[in-house]
């Protein structure tokens, strides 16, 4: 069956780096766009990265854009994002899934059909 994989979260202090891993399975991975999205306690849950199957596409979030880098490797069945310059506010749990819908709205959860089960991270001193 299809799963998504999150890994790599942690205790991290401002202005550190983490690199968040998403392993997929039971499905053709290079067919699909992968999400990145977060939820910070009492939040909702937010897109801030996407890349499309081939990796030509990517898009962010303007709260990470600049600090957050998205990759894949289709080979490894393997979604990556490398976290540098974190921030306090960067603080919630990571999920990464699989993109069912394509149209416009990158960012809307409502888009994805499988998710991971999160990865916390936390940014403090």
């Amino acid at each position: 069956q299809v799963q998504l994989v999150e890994s790599g979260g942690g205790l991290v202090q401002p202005g550190g780096s983490l690199r968040l891993s998403c392993a997929a399975s039971g499905f053709t991975l290079d067919s699909y766009g992968i999400g990145w999205f977060r939820q910070a306690p009492g939040k909702e849950r937010e897109g801030i990265s996407y890349i499309s199957p081939s990796a030509r596409i990517t898009y962010y979030a303007d709260s990470v854009k600049g600090r957050f880098t998205i990759s894949r490797d289709n080979a490894k069945n393997m979604v990556y994002l490398q976290m540098n310059s974190l921030k306090p506010e960067d603080t919630a749990v990571y999920y990464c899934a699989r993109r069912g819908i394509y149209d416009t709205n990158w960012y809307d959860r409502l888009k994805y059909d499988y998710w991971g089960q999160g990865t916390q991270a936390t940014v403090s001193s």
